[in-house]
């Protein structure tokens, strides 16, 4: 592996894990993901596309950073509406025509972007994304920064 490829491996594999613990806590631990929870998805799986893209040319690598970028400022957004520091989007299910609006409203669980239904040491899994995500990103920008300056 060359230097020039580490920062986007690291992106790659981080944003992978994540996405995996992500599923990892929805299908065995059960907890259903809210709307903000699926963008993050959405983010990190941009990582892991512009990573996979500045591994054939490294010269890319600013693709993937911008993106983590953008993950850890949803993790932000998303961590910031679980504690109240300010509103968040509200809470929006799928309704495809020609579906019982009324059936579909009862049973579809509700799964609010406000609420914390898990933590570890007082941070939500948002803000453990937004650890994680600025953590990886200051280290992917560091050995960038040592490789191409």
């Amino acid at each position: 592996m060359t230097a020039a490829r580490r920062p986007a491996w690291l992106l790659l594999g981080v944003s992978g894990g994540l996405i995996l613990g992500a599923l990892a806590f929805q299908f065995i631990g059960g907890l259903a993901p809210c709307q903000m929870c699926h963008w993050q998805r959405w983010a990190h799986l941009a990582v892991i596309g512009c990573a996979a893209l500045a591994l054939a040319a490294p010269r890319l690598l600013l693709l993937p950073l911008g993106a983590m970028a953008t993950s850890a400022g949803l993790a932000l957004f998303h961590a910031g509406v679980e504690q109240r520091w300010w509103e968040g989007p509200g809470c929006a299910m799928p309704v495809r025509p020609g579906d019982d609006l009324l059936g579909s409203l009862i049973a579809a669980p509700v799964v609010r972007c406000d609420q914390i239904p898990w933590s570890l040491l007082g941070l939500s899994m948002a803000g453990w994304n937004l650890v994680i995500s600025l953590s990886a990103l200051a280290a992917a920008a560091m050995m960038w920064r040592r490789t191409w300056m």
